[in-house]
């Protein structure tokens, strides 16, 4: 099975959302969709198969047919606990998977060959790569060896969640993706909608690209 064949994207889908007002931001519509509709639109062709990362009640993800995997660490521990979880996930039940892949529920404009550009730096060196683009470096998107999930394991233990602070840690790989066009207006292809400002221009932006 080659590396193409065999990354699982992780949808990380396991945050607060306390700037949208609570509850999951990826269920929010956006151009009368949900996000998380949207993005996993945007990844499916490009990985073997897909899981979400979740905590709490599972059955509101349970339209998409989708495994959810909760974090193992407790106390929401952040991002890297959903990734830690994907990892322990893909150990346990498909061992023959070398890499996953990790995009934030709040991206609906991230390359449709993100994949593929990671898997083109994934070549030089079995690393975790990660998304670098004009306005700085996207940790929480990356291309991650299942063997960190040990050491991942270990950084969350010592009460450490900065996403950032383990990329460093690991002598990260930065991959540089260049600006998207949506309804004609360049943008960061890792716009992300934190808040409801974020939401409507990103609605916006569709509704241009549909004229």
């Amino acid at each position: 099975m080659s590396l193409e064949e065999s990354v699982i994207g992780v949808l990380l889908a396991g945050g607060r959302s306390s700037r949208m007002g609570g509850g999951d931001k990826c269920l929010r519509l956006l151009g009368g969709r949900p996000i998380l509709a949207r993005i996993i639109e945007r990844l499916k062709p490009q990985v073997s198969e897909i899981i979400i990362n979740a905590n709490g009640d599972s059955s509101r993800f349970a339209g998409y047919g989708l495994p959810v995997v909760a974090d193992s660490i407790a106390g929401f521990a952040g991002p890297l606990a959903g990734v830690h979880a994907a990892l322990e996930w893909v150990q346990s039940n498909r061992p023959a998977t070398s890499h996953v892949v990790t995009v934030a529920t709040d991206t609906p404009f991230f390359p449709r060959d993100l994949v593929q550009h990671f898997l083109d730096e994934a070549r030089q060196g079995n690393t975790l790569l990660v998304a670098r683009s004009d306005d700085g470096v996207h940790p929480v998107i990356g291309l991650w060896p299942v063997q960190l999930a040990s050491a991942l394991e270990s950084f969350l233990k010592q009460g450490r969640h900065k996403v950032g602070t383990f990329v460093e840690k690991q002598d990260a790989v930065e991959v540089y993706f260049s600006k998207a066009e949506i309804g004609g207006a360049p943008i960061d292809p890792f716009f992300n909608i934190n808040e409801p400002e974020e939401l409507a221009k990103a609605d916006a932006l569709l509704k241009e690209q549909a004229r």
